[in-house]
């Protein structure tokens, strides 16, 4: 990598908290070694046409700094390009920037980057648009849609957090749609559905990002005290404990449902999204910057989980 190519999200939590100055400054870090390295600062709707063009330029990497919606924005642009994504986890959740090894500390995450090295990783797709980690429908969606309505909340960004939790157990109500896993069809009642590409462990983190495999979880107690407990369970990662939760493995997976669109949250968007909704996975289609190995190991995934007969 000569020419490094860094799109930061201006209103990223990181950029808000520190300025955009102190994360220049350790950014040129990265022109180490006689590294071209050009850093531009993006308003937050200008940045898919930043990435799109990124694309197109001739530089052989792109960093984006943001949360995983930017991140999405640019592994859907640089899959099967041969271009090199970096991410830095500037935003809420960051998930695939922790699953590509990348310290929430500036200059621990500049320091990561400079020693990274190239792999190349799955994406799972939603009706042919890949995204990085997860996409959810029911109670995870109206979560993002509260959230989203909450931002900016007078009293914090805790109690806004609390807030949208409420709202979204107030909207929330079991539903009842066909999936079908790898052919395989059901019929569920359920309160929320979760894809993840490739399976993520207790602590939301993910061993692996080549399995070539979907996780599908299911959450089906519908109660006020059910949903609240699959909330935190989710949060925490405790999950795969709970009764109310059924999970599985697959290649695809289609969700039908007699409505003809559904909020659906991927990657920390929300989009209203026509209905089937169609999964499915494109294995190592993106090259990453992969931080160097932790000296924790990430977790096993228990392997128990099967689709339905």
């Amino acid at each position: 990598m000569r020419r490094i190519l860094v799109l930061l999200n201006a209103r990223a939590g990181t950029l808000v908290d520190h300025g955009p100055e102190p994360v220049r400054a350790a950014l040129g870090a990265l022109g180490a070694g006689g590294r071209q390295v050009d850093i531009h600062v993006v308003a937050p709707k200008a940045m898919p046409a930043a990435i799109a063009e990124a694309a197109r330029s001739s530089h052989d990497a792109l960093v984006v700094g943001g949360g995983d919606g930017s991140a999405n924005l640019a592994a859907s642009a640089l899959a099967g390009t041969g271009k090199v994504l970096g991410v830095l986890p500037f935003g809420t959740m960051n998930l695939f920037a922790r699953d590509l090894r990348m310290p929430a500390d500036i200059e621990e995450a500049v320091a990561a980057l400079g020693a990274a090295a190239p792999q190349e990783v799955d994406l799972a797709t939603l009706c042919g648009r890949p995204f990085h980690s997860l996409s959810g429908i029911g109670f995870f969606s109206q979560m993002a849609r509260a959230r989203e309505e909450t931002r900016g909340h007078p009293l914090g960004r805790f109690l806004g957090v609390a807030v949208a939790a409420l709202r979204a157990l107030r909207r929330s109500g079991r539903f009842r749609f066909e999936v079908a896993v790898d052919g395989r069809r059901e019929t569920v009642d359920a309160v929320a559905v979760l894809v993840t590409n490739n399976r993520f462990g207790l602590d939301w983190r993910r061993p692996r990002l080549d399995e070539g495999l979907l996780e599908l979880h299911i959450a089906e107690d519908a109660g006020t005290l059910g949903l609240a407990r699959a909330g935190a369970d989710l949060l925490t990662g405790g999950w795969r404990d709970n009764p109310g939760i059924r999970s599985m493995t697959a290649t695809s997976v289609t969700i039908s449902h007699v409505r003809r669109r559904a909020w659906t949250t991927t990657d920390g968007e929300l989009v209203r999204a026509k209905m089937p909704l169609h999964y499915g996975v494109r294995p190592r289609a993106l090259t990453v910057l992969m931080g160097p190995p932790d000296e924790t190991p990430t977790p096993a995934v228990r392997t128990d989980a099967v689709a339905p007969a």
